[in-house]
């Protein structure tokens, strides 16, 4: 019986720990869908979640709630967010608008918005959806949801790269 007490004591004291680690949400914002991944607690894993749709291309308000509400859900520390730059490096229309939702999102959620690069993301979202064996009609519905992994991934395997790589040799 105390060993079970002890054991249950353990049990709680990690799930404690793990929900107060960080989580982060990664985006990949388009004109008319928003994807949306999150990390595991531990930060090594991107999950894909859902791709937020809105009618309006500027109509972001349902967007922004939904994000917010996933962040108190998921209780979220940091957002990463798909920077748009064009192949060649320059900035186009997208970038534009990119920036203007960062600045919303920081705003509306007091959180850190860091921009990731996102050049082709939803081409290898679609080559993993294809070898996948989903059919065509049914990849647009999950695309965003998973460029949005991709991106998150990307940026949490940078993390821990760059955690590997300040460590002191011994």
């Amino acid at each position: 019986m105390i060993r079970e007490a002890g054991q249950l004591a353990i049990c709680q004291l990690v799930l404690l720990w793990v929900k107060q680690l960080m989580r982060v949400l990664g985006l990949d914002f388009g004109s008319k869908t928003t994807g949306v991944a999150v990390s595991d607690p531990l930060g090594f894993t991107a999950q894909g979640l859902e791709t937020i749709t809105r009618e309006d291309e500027n109509k972001l308000r349902r967007t922004c709630a939904r994000i917010e509400e996933l962040i108190r859900e998921y209780q979220i520390e940091t957002i990463v967010l798909g920077y748009p730059k064009n192949m060649n490096n320059t900035s186009g229309e997208r970038v534009e608008k990119t920036l203007a939702f960062k600045e919303m999102l920081e705003r509306r959620t007091g959180l850190s918005v860091i921009l990731w690069d996102e050049r082709l993301t939803t081409t290898a979202a679609e080559q993993i959806l294809i070898e996948s064996g989903v059919r065509r009609e049914n990849r647009k519905a999950v695309i965003d949801k998973v460029a949005a992994s991709l991106i998150l991934q990307v940026y949490l395997d940078s993390l821990a790269i760059s955690k590997v790589n300040t460590q002191p040799e011994k």
